[in-house]
Protein backbone atom coordinates (compact mmCIF):
# COMPACT_ATOMS: atom_id res chain seq x y z
CA UNK A 1 0.00 0.00 0.00
CA UNK A 2 1.18 3.48 -0.81
CA UNK A 3 0.90 6.36 1.66
CA UNK A 4 1.78 10.04 1.46
CA UNK A 5 3.23 11.12 4.79
CA UNK A 6 3.94 14.74 5.67
CA UNK A 7 6.25 15.29 8.64
CA UNK A 8 7.03 18.61 10.29
CA UNK A 9 9.81 18.53 12.86
CA UNK A 10 9.70 20.75 15.95
CA UNK A 11 12.82 20.12 18.03
CA UNK A 12 12.60 22.13 21.27
CA UNK A 13 14.98 25.08 21.20
CA UNK A 14 16.11 24.13 24.74
CA UNK A 15 17.45 20.76 23.58
CA UNK A 16 21.25 20.66 23.77
CA UNK A 17 22.86 20.74 20.32
CA UNK A 18 24.75 17.49 20.94
CA UNK A 19 21.53 15.65 21.80
CA UNK A 20 19.75 17.03 18.72
CA UNK A 21 22.69 16.02 16.49
CA UNK A 22 22.64 12.48 17.89
CA UNK A 23 18.89 12.09 17.29
CA UNK A 24 19.23 13.48 13.75
CA UNK A 25 22.05 11.02 12.99
CA UNK A 26 19.91 8.06 14.15
CA UNK A 27 16.99 9.41 12.11
CA UNK A 28 19.13 9.61 8.97
CA UNK A 29 20.44 6.07 9.43
CA UNK A 30 16.92 4.67 9.98
CA UNK A 31 15.44 6.57 7.02
CA UNK A 32 18.21 5.48 4.67
CA UNK A 33 17.82 1.83 5.69
CA UNK A 34 14.06 2.02 5.02
CA UNK A 35 14.83 3.54 1.61
CA UNK A 36 17.24 0.69 0.81
CA UNK A 37 14.47 -1.78 1.76
CA UNK A 38 12.05 -0.01 -0.61
CA UNK A 39 9.61 0.90 2.18
CA UNK A 40 10.42 4.64 2.15
CA UNK A 41 10.12 5.10 -1.58
CA UNK A 42 10.43 8.89 -1.92
CA UNK A 43 11.65 11.61 0.43
CA UNK A 44 11.43 15.31 -0.39
CA UNK A 45 12.34 18.27 1.79
CA UNK A 46 9.82 21.11 1.86
CA UNK A 47 11.78 24.25 0.99
CA UNK A 48 11.89 26.84 3.72
CA UNK A 49 10.86 24.57 6.60
CA UNK A 50 12.08 21.65 8.66
CA UNK A 51 9.60 19.26 7.09
CA UNK A 52 9.28 16.64 4.39
CA UNK A 53 6.82 14.90 2.13
CA UNK A 54 7.39 11.19 1.74
CA UNK A 55 5.90 8.21 -0.04
CA UNK A 56 5.90 4.91 1.82
CA UNK A 57 5.25 1.51 0.25
CA UNK A 58 4.26 -0.86 3.06
CA UNK A 59 2.04 -3.89 3.59
CA UNK A 60 -0.65 -2.12 5.60
CA UNK A 61 -1.58 0.61 8.10
CA UNK A 62 -0.01 -1.31 10.98
CA UNK A 63 3.39 -1.49 9.27
CA UNK A 64 3.29 2.23 8.52
CA UNK A 65 2.38 2.98 12.14
CA UNK A 66 5.28 0.84 13.35
CA UNK A 67 7.75 2.56 11.01
CA UNK A 68 6.61 6.08 11.86
CA UNK A 69 6.46 5.53 15.61
CA UNK A 70 10.03 4.19 15.57
CA UNK A 71 11.45 7.33 13.94
CA UNK A 72 13.92 8.85 16.41
CA UNK A 73 12.38 12.30 15.76
CA UNK A 74 8.80 10.99 16.17
CA UNK A 75 8.27 12.68 19.58
CA UNK A 76 9.02 16.03 17.93
CA UNK A 77 6.89 15.66 14.79
CA UNK A 78 3.51 16.73 13.51
CA UNK A 79 2.48 14.02 11.03
CA UNK A 80 -0.31 13.66 8.52
CA UNK A 81 -0.96 10.49 6.50
CA UNK A 82 -3.02 9.93 3.36
CA UNK A 83 -3.49 6.57 1.61
CA UNK A 84 -2.85 6.65 -2.14
CA UNK A 85 -4.21 4.69 -5.08
CA UNK A 86 -3.62 4.79 -8.81
CA UNK A 87 -5.37 7.50 -10.77
CA UNK A 88 -7.32 6.21 -13.79
CA UNK A 89 -5.81 8.93 -16.01
CA UNK A 90 -2.20 8.07 -15.16
CA UNK A 91 -0.09 7.17 -18.19
CA UNK A 92 2.34 5.14 -16.05
CA UNK A 93 1.84 1.40 -15.78
CA UNK A 94 3.34 1.14 -12.32
CA UNK A 95 3.59 3.25 -9.19
CA UNK A 96 7.35 3.86 -9.33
Amino acid sequence: MLFKVEMKVNIPYQMPAEQAAEIKAREKEYAQELQRQGKWRHLWRVAGSYSNVSIFDVADNAELQDIISNLPLFPFMEISVAPLCRHPSSIHEDDR
